[in-house]
């Protein structure tokens, strides 16, 4: 039963995003990278959220939570906040510009050499980091929910070996031959079964608990587990207070503004009004994510108590121990769908990069759009193949890797960030000052977490990593400024309207994004 309703809503997926995207044309980058630049708010809000939502997330912040209860909630509650900041300062820049890339602003507004340094820090991101997680942490939990190994009779290494590579062809199927579009409505259609079978797990969960009730279940979960519903974390916590107002910030505003798996569904906009509303429609989403990936970690260690021995089982031992069989199948179909739309929107994103900014940069100027698609295509076959050929390799890193990995985005992820801040917010600042920004930001972050931190100081005696990026970004963000100071450029940058859309903003964007805000603030405010 439950994997015929697996099969049942994974193909019904396939049928829909077929019949949306068999008349778009393929064939212009636009029409292949951005849909055709056809995107309306709810699909926005549908590929944002189930391209952020995957396996390692729901599996590894309700692991976490497992743990150290809902203070990690941080990483989602604050995402709406990032998204409205994006919605109201950088899309309207984006969509005046008519950039497909963000290293495409970069070239505008520095240089050539800037753009391509950046886009081979995305991929690098992308090959060594993203790909290869999601498919690993993907394949693990459909493993465990369907006790694969037991089901085909192979060993558990065997198993993941499969899962990835299924996973694996089936996502690069959808990025490389059917476009953002086809990412885009595949996200939409599993974003609802996401939202449906993630709010599913946790009322099951409290009917569990409560014998039959949810608002008896909140109660006992409340009462015998009040330290787990403490929002403030101590410096010891994997997410302390402190770091709310530093790194983390920056970190969030890096991946829903400048990061170009997530902000390519922005860029896809038919206008800038579409563009904002499917940004606010899916923070005011986000506000909920907790429900879906952090209070189920909470029940489970309710159910559980300290008896796993690995945190990220929680939630695929809470799905199996309370949803009904038939759900089962249906929840695991639903997790197919975030796995296969991180994996695919990071691939296509990968696919655009590399066509755009490497391929026709570098490699044939004078490449028609039509080219241009056909070797960003066969690039990403060679980059889907190389990850599902590392992913089940990193069941042999040691414990702490996905941890460690949040980590080592650092060394990208706020260097990007603050040479896209300054671009936008000063006129003159020169190109050498980015690439200076760019490498000094890489460099001072690796030696900082790779020596300082384990040669130097120790792991007890150093600052949190996201303090260590909040530092570096003021650091770079004055060096360039100084640069700028010394060297100006001769002329000031004027960003042009390219006219690709229309840039007139959603009417109620700041008083939208300021209730959002409001929100946000407010439940920290219940919970501290």
């Amino acid at each position: 039963m439950a994997i015929l309703s697996f099969v049942g809503f994974t193909l019904l997926v396939a049928v829909i995003s077929y019949y949306a995207t068999r008349k778009t044309d393929e064939r212009s980058s636009d029409g292949y990278f951005l849909g055709g630049r056809s995107l309306t708010a709810g699909v926005i809000a549908g590929s944002l959220l189930l391209t952020n939502l995957s396996t390692e997330q729901i599996v590894g912040l309700n692991g976490q939570a497992y743990t150290e209860g809902i203070l990690v909630m941080a990483w989602e509650t604050l995402a709406a906040i990032a998204m409205v900041v994006t919605a109201v300062f950088l899309l309207p820049r984006y969509l005046k510009g008519g950039i497909t890339t963000v290293p495409q602003f970069l070239e505008d507004r520095y240089d050539t050499t800037t753009k391509t340094i950046t886009s081979i820090l995305f991929l690098s991101g992308y090959v060594v980091v993203f790909l290869p997680i999601v498919l690993y942490s993907g394949s693990l939990a459909i493993v465990t929910m369907f006790d694969v190994p037991a089901l085909l009779g192979v060993s558990h290494s065997t198993a993941i070996w499969i899962c990835v590579w299924g996973i694996g062809i089936i996502g690069s199927i959808y990025a490389i031959f059917g476009g953002l579009k086809a990412v885009a409505v595949s996200d939409t259609v599993n974003a609802v079964g996401l939202l449906v079978g993630g709010i599913l797990v946790p009322i099951f969960g409290l009917m569990f608990i409560g014998d039959g009730s949810v608002f008896e279940g909140i109660s006992t979960l409340v009462k015998t587990n009040p330290e787990k519903f403490n929002s403030i974390g101590d410096k010891n916590a994997s997410v302390p207070f402190g770091t709310i107002f530093t790194g983390m910030m920056l970190v969030q505003l890096f991946y829903w503004g400048t990061n170009q798996a997530i902000i390519q569904r922005a860029l896809a906009a038919k206008n800038l009004k579409e563009g904002q509303k499917g940004l606010m429609l899916a923070a005011f989403i986000k506000i909920l994510g907790p429900l879906i990936v952090v209070l189920p970690g909470v029940i489970a260690f309710h159910i559980f108590g300290n008896n796993l021995e690995i945190p990220d089982q929680a939630y695929p031992k809470l799905v199996n121990k309370v949803l009904p069989l038939s759900l089962v199948g249906f929840f695991a179909a639903v997790l197919f769908g975030a796995i296969l739309s991180s994996f695919n929107s990071a691939l296509n994103s990968s696919v655009t990069l590399f066509g755009l900014d490497v391929y026709k940069e570098h490699f044939n100027k004078d490449a028609s759009e039509e080219t241009v698609v056909k070797y960003g295509k066969r690039f990403g076959i060679v980059l889907a193949f190389l990850s599902m050929l590392i992913a089940p390799l990193i069941a042999n890193a040691p414990a702490g890797l996905f941890g460690y990995l949040q980590e080592v985005n650092g060394c990208y992820s706020i260097p990007i960030l603050t040479i896209i801040v300054v671009g936008y917010l000063t006129k003159r600042v020169p190109a050498i000052a980015a690439k200076i920004g760019i490498i000094s930001g890489v460099v001072l972050y690796s030696i900082s977490q790779f020596v300082l931190k384990p040669f130097v100081f120790g792991e007890e005696n150093y600052p949190h990593f996201l303090h260590i990026m909040a530092i570096l970004f003021v650091l770079n963000v004055a060096i360039m400024l100084l640069i700028g100071a010394l060297k100006p450029r001769e002329t000031a940058f004027e960003l042009p309207y390219t006219k690709q859309v229309d840039i007139v903003p959603f009417k109620y964007v700041k008083q939208v994004g300021l209730a959002i805000v409001i929100i946000v603030i407010s439940i920290y405010i219940y919970f501290s």
